[in-house]
């Protein structure tokens, strides 16, 4: 059965989703952020709870990818828990089987495309994007909650998710490397910005500079509208993403510093045509950090 709701979701349509409940739905907020500190000192990430606490779409709980949706015993950040661990985590927010999840973040929907991807390789269809976050819901003139008050609830009635992982979502070192070595047919795909992608970036968070060789480089932000922060219209996302190998035939592999960014154009692909795009989860983090794997610069 098909989802009650696209996996784009604009203001308009969630908010007569959120009014007319016909299906459990639950909303939620993922936003964080990233700080960069010193040559190969490894990024941090931050959630951004107190935002949330300011300011809402009505009835959203509050998730916090960087620790509750993430293996924090894993050596990069965000690491993918075991597909159990996953589900329990997101029936502790309320997510059940038959539950639409919406999720948005408030700084280039990276995050909320990183929980989008995340339940569907957990085998759940049932999860839309809101077009542009929390910004363009204000926008619409739609209103906005604060406090803890619609966390607390959700949390208090937890649910039961059934994993079906989906492996073919999930690229693995092993298979990157054969990709990039020609050994196997593929399209390795960098999400980041071209700085980052040459190895000339002010400040490096990776152990060592550079791209896995034979990638191509999408930055995320050429998939959004630079004023409006939302996806750009359909025929225009399908050229980019063609132009920049993620629809290739012969599948696509997106990444980047630690498989959040990766989701976007993953995302963007499923949308514009329908595409299953592997995500890379341990990006440029896990790559780089094996002075034995070749890293191209330039």
């Amino acid at each position: 059965m098909a989802p009650a709701l696209p996996a784009l979701l604009t203001p308009e349509a969630l908010h007569a989703a959120l009014t007319a409940s016909t299906v459990p739905l639950l909303v939620l907020d993922a936003s964080a952020a990233l700080a960069t500190h010193g040559e190969a000192e490894p990024y941090t990430a931050e959630p951004l709870r107190e935002q949330y606490l300011e300011a809402h779409v009505p009835g959203a709980a509050f998730v916090d990818v960087t620790h509750e949706l993430s293996d924090t015993s894993a050596p990069q950040l965000f690491t993918v828990p075991s597909p159990e661990v996953l589900a329990a985590a997101f029936g502790a927010l309320g997510v059940g089987d038959d539950t639409h999840v919406v999720v948005y973040d408030t700084v280039g929907s990276a995050w909320a495309t990183r929980v989008w991807w995340l339940l569907r390789w957990l085998g759940h269809d049932e999860v839309s994007v809101l077009d542009g976050g929390l910004a363009t819901w204000q926008a619409a003139g739609f209103a906005v909650a604060s406090g803890a008050a619609d966390d607390e609830a959700a949390r208090a009635t937890p649910a039961t998710l059934t994993p079906r992982e989906r492996p073919e979502l999930l690229a693995t070192l092993p298979q990157v490397e054969q990709i990039s070595s020609g050994a196997v047919g593929g399209r390795l795909v960098n999400a980041l910005d071209p700085a980052t992608f040459r190895g000339e970036q002010e400040v490096s968070p990776y152990p060592r500079r550079g791209r896995i060789p034979g990638s191509l480089n999408l930055p995320l932000f050429t998939l959004l509208d630079p004023e409006t922060g939302q996806f750009l219209p359909a025929d225009e996302l399908r050229d980019r993403l063609q132009a920049g190998g993620v629809l290739d035939s012969g599948g696509a592999v997106t990444y980047c510093g630690g498989g959040i960014a990766a989701t976007v154009p993953a995302f963007a692909a499923f949308v514009t045509a329908g595409a299953e795009v592997a995500v890379y989860d341990g990006s440029l983090s896990e790559w780089t950090a094996d002075e034995r794997r070749p890293v191209d610069v330039g």
